[in-house]
C-alpha cells in the first residue's frame, strides 16, 4: 500500500449541460443502449469519422490532464473535458450512458475503472486515470491514461509505466489473421514478470457507431477469444493492471470498481483500426 488513506465517495455537482445543437447518442435518456447488430468491420468513411471522434477524445483528455495536481478535484477535471468536447461539437459519450452522471471517468488509486468525478480532492502521491470518450459524426472514440499526482512512490510509478508498456506491446501484436486472444496473451505474460494482477471482468470492446458493440477484447489469455482479427475492425485495448489481486468490489453507486485488497491499479487505452499490416491508433492527440 502507498500509505494514502482509502477513497470515499464525494459530492456530485449538478449535471452539466450539452448544447442542443450537438447530436446525442441514441442511448441518452434511455436505461440502456440499443444492441448493436452491425459488422465489426467498418468502411473507410466510418473509420475517417472515428479518427475525428478519437482525436477530440484524446485532446479533451490531454486538456484535463494539464490540470492534474494536488488540490484539484476530480469534478474540475470532468468540467475541463466536458467543455473541450462540447466546444468541438462532440457529445461526451459517458454522460447518460446507462445513467452514468458525468462526462468522463476519474479512477484514483485503488479504483480500477468507472470512477465518478465528484468533490474528491487529488492528493500528492495519488495516481488518477482519466477515461474519455467523444461522440461526433455518429461514431465514438475512446481513450484513457493514468497520470501521476505530485511525488508518487516507486511501486505506483512503475505500475503506471508498465501498464502503458503492456498496451504498447498488445497493439503491436494486432495482426490480421490472428485470434483476439493474442492480445490478452501478450498483456498477461508481460504483467506476470512483475507479479501484477490482470483485471479480467472489464475488457476492451468493439467500438464504432456503438459505444460497446459486443466484441470483447480480454486482457488475459482467454482460450475462448478465438475471433479472427480482420482489416477494418475497430476496437479498444485497455489493460488494467494491479499491484495485488485482480478481484474487485463495486461501490453502492453501482459504478465505482475498486480492487478487493485496495491495492493500486493503472490503466491505459486506445481505440484502434486494424490495417493490412497491423493496427493504426486512432486516439492520438
Amino acid at each position: 500500500m502507498s500509505g494514502q488513506s482509502l477513497l470515499v465517495p464525494g459530492e456530485l455537482s449538478p449535471t452539466r449541460s450539452v448544447p442542443g445543437s450537438i447530436r446525442r447518442p441514441e442511448y441518452v435518456g434511455k436505461p440502456a443502449p440499443t444492441p448493436y447488430t452491425g459488422s465489426e468491420v467498418q468502411d473507410d468513411e466510418t473509420v475517417e469519422l472515428m479518427r475525428t471522434a478519437s482525436r477530440i477524445a484524446a485532446r479533451a483528455m490531454a486538456e484535463a490532464a494539464k490540470a492534474i495536481a494536488p488540490g484539484v478535484t476530480t469534478d474540475e477535471l470532468d468540467r475541463i473535458g466536458h467543455e473541450y468536447m462540447c466546444d468541438h461539437g462532440a457529445y461526451p459519450s459517458t454522460l447518460g450512458y446507462r445513467g452514468f452522471p458525468k462526462s468522463l471517468c476519474t479512477s484514483v488509486n485503488e479504483v480500477i475503472c468507472h470512477g465518478i468525478p465528484d468533490s474528491t480532492v487529488l492528493r500528492d502521491g495519488d495516481i488518477v486515470n482519466l477515461d474519455v470518450t467523444a461522440y461526433i459524426g455518429g461514431v465514438h472514440g475512446d481513450t484513457n491514461a493514468t497520470y501521476l499526482v505530485g511525488d508518487v512512490d516507486e511501486p505506483s510509478r512503475l505500475l503506471v509505466e508498465r501498464t502503458r508498456e503492456a498496451l504498447s506491446r498488445a497493439i503491436k501484436a494486432v495482426k490480421p489473421g490472428r485470434q483476439i486472444n493474442v492480445i490478452g496473451r501478450v498483456i498477461e505474460s508481460y504483467a506476470k514478470r512483475f507479479g501484477y494482477g490482470v483485471v479480467r471482468d472489464f475488457t476492451g470492446h468493439g467500438i464504432n457507431s456503438s459505444f460497446h458493440s459486443g466484441l470483447i477484447i480480454p486482457h488475459y489469455d482467454h482460450p475462448g477469444a478465438t475471433t479472427v482479427i480482420q482489416p477494418g475492425m475497430t476496437f479498444t485495448i485497455e489493460p488494467m493492471l494491479t499491484l495485488g489481486t485482480y478481484e474487485y468490489e463495486t461501490w453502492d453507486d453501482g459504478w465505482t470498481v475498486v480492487t478487493k485488497d485496495r491495492e493500486r491499479t493503472a490503466q491505459f487505452e486506445h481505440t484502434l483500426v486494424v490495417t493490412g499490416a497491423g493496427a493504426e491508433i486512432l486516439t492520438l492527440p
